[in-house]
C-alpha cells in the first residue's frame, strides 16, 4: 500500500467523511470549490483509485459510483504495516515510533492494544508504554 497524491488524498477524504457512495461529479463538484481542477482529472484520478484497488465502483445509468475498498482507518494502519515491512528491526522502528508519540496517542496506544487483548496481562499499560 502507498501513499496518496495530493488529488487522490483529496477524492478519497470526500470519499470517507461522506460515508455513501458518490459520482465523479459530485466529488469534482466539491473539490472545485478549494481548488481548480479539471472534471477529466477527476475522472482519472477514480479510475487510477479503482485500478490500485482503493476504490469499488458500479454503475448506476450511465455513470459509475465510487465507494472505498477500506475505511480510512483500516487504509491507515495498512500504511503502518507496510512501513514496519520495510525495517530489518521492528522492535527498534517502533520504539522510534512512540519516542514521538504525544501522551494522548501513547494513551490511545495502550487502550488499542488492551482492546485487542495485548494488555496489562502482558506488562502492557500506559506506564509501560510511556
Amino acid at each position: 500500500m502507498r501513499r496518496l497524491g495530493d488529488l487522490e488524498a483529496e477524492v478519497m477524504d470526500r470519499l470517507w467523511r461522506w460515508s455513501r457512495p458518490a459520482t465523479v461529479r459530485e466529488i469534482f463538484d466539491d473539490i472545485k470549490g478549494t481548488r481548480p481542477v479539471a472534471y477529466t482529472t477527476v475522472l482519472t484520478v477514480a479510475d487510477n483509485l479503482h485500478r490500485k484497488g482503493l476504490l469499488r465502483r458500479r454503475k448506476t445509468g450511465r455513470a459509475w459510483l465510487y465507494t472505498p475498498e477500506w475505511t480510512r482507518d483500516e487504509y491507515t494502519a495498512g500504511l503502518m504495516n507496510d512501513a514496519l515491512g520495510h525495517t530489518e528491526d521492528r522492535e527498534a522502528a517502533l520504539l522510534r515510533f512512540v519516542e514521538h508519540m504525544s501522551q494522548e496517542d501513547i494513551s490511545a496506544l495502550a487502550a488499542a492494544l488492551r482492546a485487542a487483548g495485548h494488555g496489562t496481562d502482558q506488562g502492557i499499560d500506559q506506564g509501560a508504554v510511556s
